[in-house]
């Protein structure tokens, strides 16, 4: 249930990607907590399973969805049972994503170089390109995409990172326009350091880095704005420098 008590999603049907820890989890439990029916997407169920109990036991409802978000038929068998299922798609939440930290570009192995663009940019292709018909259909829906201020700023032994998430804004801002006129609008989140384990913490002060719930909340946000408008774009920092 929302802050107010009420379940202002009621009815709806969200899925979230990399629903199974850190950012994922929170934003699938805040949108559960709202009344949404949610469906979990990630590779391990057996931490799929751990957010779903902490979303059960609050009493919202979900399912679990075992997705690869790089594999194409992975995806589609996902919406496709979704769509059977449910025959809605409210909100869309592209979270899935990973992290290389470690090393400059030239130093950075390809098989590196290909999960981090296939997970956090082919992935979020493959997810509005599976999920969107479902919307289109419906003419409505809201699609928002996990970005970053890796995305805005230069990330020194983070390319790869910050190419996957400048492609994914630049993909969001496009998408925004594609879907506008069938009554869908898509957003891109773009946080400061999250408390998580994808964050390099080096020298950061965890207790003010922004933490997994800050994003939810900006989520939740988005998708209980009124219908005449949409915030196309979210920066989100911390209060004070970690």
């Amino acid at each position: 249930m929302s802050e107010a008590g009420e379940a202002v999603l009621q009815g709806q049907v969200a899925l979230v990607t990399g629903a199974s820890r850190g950012i994922g989890a929170a934003i699938a439990r805040k949108l559960a907590g709202l009344g949404a029916f949610t469906v979990l997407c990630g590779r391990s169920r057996r931490h799929l399973e751990d957010t779903a109990a902490s979303i059960r036991n609050g009493g919202g409802r979900c399912e679990i969805a075992e997705c690869d978000v790089t594999d194409l038929g992975s995806v589609e068998r996902v919406a496709a049972n979704v769509d059977s299922a449910y025959e809605r798609l409210d909100i869309l939440v592209n979270n899935a994503g990973v992290g290389a930290f470690s090393a400059p570009l030239h130093r950075m192995p390809p098989e590196s170089w290909e999960q981090v663009l296939n997970t956090n940019l082919r992935g979020v292709y493959y997810c509005i390109r599976a999920f969107a018909p479902t919307m289109i259909r419906a003419r409505a829906g809201h699609i928002i995409n996990i970005s970053s201020l890796a995305g805005k700023n230069a990330l020194p032994n983070g390319a790869a990172y910050a190419a996957s998430k400048w492609g994914l804004n630049g993909l969001s801002y496009s998408v925004a326009e594609e879907l506008r006129g069938h009554g869908i609008r898509v957003a891109v989140i773009c946080p400061g350091s999250v408390n998580t384990e994808l964050s390099p913490h080096t020298g950061k002060d965890a207790s003010k880095m922004l933490q997994s719930d800050d994003v939810a909340h900006a989520v939740a946000m988005l998708v209980t704005q009124a219908p005449q408008s949409f915030a196309s774009e979210i920066l989100l920092r911390p209060t004070q420098k970690p």
